[in-house]
């Protein structure tokens, strides 16, 4: 007999939630982390009574009303919109792009004249079949709002030039001709009141939990330890990089206590020229309508992935999922392993969709349990 039913190696919201629905079922369970925290990239360091998103702007948006329904059931959500402002240059822009950024741009004032303007540009630039990330966003929106608000905030976030990216990545871009400054369709929309920690610690409770433990470096003991392994990680080092290593992009965040009580006025504002080096500043405290005396800023800086730095966006080019698909058919045939997550799937997942991903293997793998 096994310790455990499952070790479940990382402690972000996958791992956190199908450790608690095996737990729901009676099972044993034991979450391992090699960081010092649970919840992965949700984490929350509380930095002056402001809760910070320590990797990054976490938004949580859905549609789907069941798994709106099973986040709340752990922490009750707030009504916050995502509502970003861009800077071009000390410009001020809405997005995403609708009739307020148009009249910003342009003093367009009706639907019919920004998309007049639009497909006047669209019509100049002369592109039939965009090849390219540049020839598809301005075969969406026209040279002006390319050059000042997609351009260069695009290439330092991938590292590449436009015209060396593919045109898919901005192929769903949002354009909307309603004065409507709400980033998301979804109809559910929020930030957990007091943070993500009390999301991922009501995912764990109850649940054995071992942080700063690095699977492998333990591999041998920590898999002895249970009859089945759920593993989150990167599955090109969990096969110790047989075919060669999967490419991510990274960021790099610089936090800064100001003692003002309001820096930006806005949660996110993404800075779209070239000469600025950080791609948006984070202002934590609006993320939950805060009054603190202080704020607490972040500065977000892409960069290149390299070992031991953290592994954010996958680079779903054809070379890298032709790699992830050999790494794939390994993973299936790994008895007593389950693998999921975005690293693991080697996909880029919002929070909902980690989560509906985490609920259907869990129905696939317990059934009716």
């Amino acid at each position: 007999m096994k310790e455990f039913d499952y070790l479940v190696v990382g402690a972000g919201l996958w791992g956190c939630v199908f450790a608690h629905e095996a737990t729901k079922r009676g099972k044993k369970c034991l979450v391992i982390d090699r960081r010092n925290h649970i919840g992965g990239n949700t984490y929350c360091e509380n930095m002056e009574g402001i809760n910070v998103h320590k990797y990054g702007a976490h938004i949580f948006h859905t549609n789907d009303k069941d798994i709106w329904d099973y986040v709340n059931s752990f922490v009750e959500f707030n009504r916050y919109t995502n509502s970003p402002v861009a800077n071009f240059n000390g410009e001020l822009y809405n997005l995403p792009f609708n009739m307020n950024t148009f009249y910003q741009l342009w003093k367009v004032r009706t639907p019919d004249e920004a998309k007049a303007k639009i497909a006047e540009q669209v019509k100049e630039a002369g592109i039939k079949e965009p090849t390219n990330l540049e020839e598809q966003a301005i075969s969406l929106v026209g040279v002006d709002m390319y050059e000042k608000l997609i351009k260069a905030y695009t290439e330092k976030q991938w590292g590449r030039k436009a015209t060396e990216l593919p045109a898919f990545i901005i192929k769903r871009l949002p354009v909307r001709f309603t004065f409507d400054n709400n980033y998301f369709n979804d109809r559910y929309q929020g930030i957990p009141i007091g943070g993500y920690n009390k999301l991922t610690e009501g995912l764990l409770e109850g649940v054995e939990l071992r942080l700063e433990v690095d699977f492998f470096a333990h591999r041998e003991e920590l898999g002895a330890l249970a009859d089945t392994i759920v593993y989150t990680g990167k599955i090109d080092e969990y096969f110790d990089f047989r075919f060669g290593a999967l490419e991510y992009r990274s960021l790099r965040f610089d936090d800064e206590i100001l003692d003002t009580e309001n820096y930006q006025g806005n949660a996110v504002v993404n800075y779209t020229d070239a000469e600025t080096p950080f791609t948006r500043i984070i202002e934590h405290k609006h993320f939950e309508f805060g009054t603190q005396p202080k704020t607490v800023i972040t500065r977000e800086y892409p960069q290149e992935f390299s070992p031991g730095a953290e592994p954010y966006y996958p680079i779903n080019d054809d070379k890298n999922d032709q790699l992830f698909r050999q790494y794939k058919a390994l993973a299936e045939q790994e008895q007593h392993v389950i693998f999921g997550g975005r690293l693991a799937e080697y996909r880029y997942y919002d929070m909902h969709q980690v989560i509906g991903s985490a609920l259907k293997k869990v129905k696939v793998h317990f059934g009716n349990q």
